[in-house]
């Protein structure tokens, strides 16, 4: 009996650890301390980390203008009267998704490239809950009226969209205070970037994806 006990045990947490790692995303910041790695995020696709985990928050002040620390689901608040904010995309401004499993879970990602009114480039660490980098990572706007509020990301590893719809709390900076240039006007449209990814994206239908 005891051995039975222990295995269902096991098999309860071996499905819990299956769907936390079907979440994407940072839950905290866990390592937002830990200052050791140093890396300029250039290189396209993933990047492993050799040691420990690196998570979404340090990646992001590191390579942004925002300078905040915590736990990514506070973000947003804390940049309140410190940087701008906005519904909108910006280069260089850090993209805060929030509350999709449960209201402890965030992940900050800094905007890489505005490609068009509906499509952006990111780069974010420990997406996919394996400390890696991912840069150029593709990222839709699926919202009704195009306001930013709900995304689809892309998956690097499997090659195609994922299947889950992130809220998006919102963008933040870069600037500083009520920076008119973070108004909330449309991004206008703008050529397709012409990359690796992008021809994975000629047939974006954003059919089923794993992520």
């Amino acid at each position: 009996m005891v051995g039975s006990s222990t295995g269902r045990a096991g098999l309860r947490l071996a499905a819990v650890a299956f769907v936390c790692a079907g979440l994407a995303g940072c839950a905290s910041s866990s390592y937002d301390d830990d200052d050791s790695y140093a890396g300029n995020g250039t290189q396209a696709g993933p990047r492993p980390i050799a040691s420990g985990v690196l998570q979404c928050v340090p990646y992001a002040r590191d390579h942004s203008e925002v300078k905040l620390w915590g736990d990514a689901y506070t973000w947003w608040d804390k940049a309140q009267g410190r940087y701008g904010r906005s519904h909108q995309p910006k280069e260089g401004a850090v993209l805060v998704l929030y509350n999709y499993a449960g209201p402890a879970r965030g992940h900050v990602a800094v905007v890489r490239d505005v490609v068009d009114a509906r499509d952006i480039r990111i780069d974010h660490a420990n997406w996919l809950d394996d400390g890696a980098i991912y840069t150029n990572d593709p990222v839709r706007d699926v919202s009704p009226s195009n306001d930013w509020s709900q995304v689809r990301i892309f998956n690097q590893r499997a090659g195609t969209w994922g299947v889950h719809i992130y809220p998006v709390q919102g963008f933040i900076g870069p600037g500083t205070g009520d920076d008119p240039a973070l108004s909330d006007v449309p991004v206008a449209a703008a050529p397709r970037k012409n990359d690796a990814i992008a021809a994975l994206l000629a047939n974006d239908d954003l059919g089923p994806g794993t992520n």
